[in-house]
């Protein structure tokens, strides 16, 4: 006689909590300014979705279908990556795995990796936006901007007291000003260059004088 195995419902639910943890845990992301993003990503680029589709992309080590999500782009303007022109970008099914969801029609500045097959893949942890709502200084960025300063290290405050360590870093401030890391450091900033070789934030899209200045009107 086969013995049955009876699960107490608070049991139950403490199984439930911790696979529900367990997932949510699987797709964690500290905030990136859209520089530090530009700077260690593979692509850039600005594309229109024109559709979806369900793949399956091989099998995992226990046999079952690996699935992702293939959008089909039309990219607009290519700002960092291969020559090649990317009509595909891969994502996770589900966003607990770090899946993307983006909208049909819709145009994104898209960051993400390059695979080894020439295949793109994105996550949550990877800057995308829809390009309407990006800054002019962000736009500038990826076009031109942002790859100034690749030689410098933003870093970000979460608690005071916080200072840089060195002179190539600049500090980002916006999570203690604002209380959100989509403030005005991220809007209109980027962390460049000066003349002496430290960094420092300029903002405004065109290049900085002769005799730079920290901060200055766009």
């Amino acid at each position: 006689m086969l013995s049955k195995c009876v699960f107490s419902a608070p049991l139950l639910l403490a199984l439930l909590v911790w696979r529900l943890g367990e997932v949510a845990e699987a797709c964690s992301c500290s905030p990136t300014h859209p520089q530090q993003a530009y700077c260690t990503t593979d692509i850039a680029i600005r594309a229109k979705v024109i559709g979806q589709k369900e793949v399956v992309a091989g099998n995992d080590n226990y046999g079952n279908p690996i699935r992702k999500i293939q959008y089909d782009i039309k990219q607009m303007k290519m700002f960092k990556g291969p020559q090649q022109e990317i009509k595909a970008i891969f994502t996770a099914p589900i966003s607990p795995v770090c899946g993307v969801s983006l909208e049909r029609e819709k145009e994104y500045l898209i960051t993400g990796k390059l695979e080894s097959d020439g295949s793109v893949h994105i996550t949550l942890c990877d800057f995308i936006e829809p390009w309407v709502s990006l800054t002019v200084a962000q736009k500038r960025g990826f076009e031109t901007r942002y790859e100034t300063g690749c030689d410098c290290r933003i870093v970000r405050c979460a608690s005071v007291p916080c200072a840089v360590n060195d002179p190539v870093e600049c500090l980002w401030t916006d999570w203690i000003t604002e209380s959100t890391v989509a403030g005005p450091q991220t809007q209109h900033y980027t962390c460049i260059k000066r003349n002496d070789n430290s960094c420092a934030w300029y903002r405004g899209a065109a290049p900085p004088k002769t005799d730079f200045m920290d901060i200055e009107d766009p």
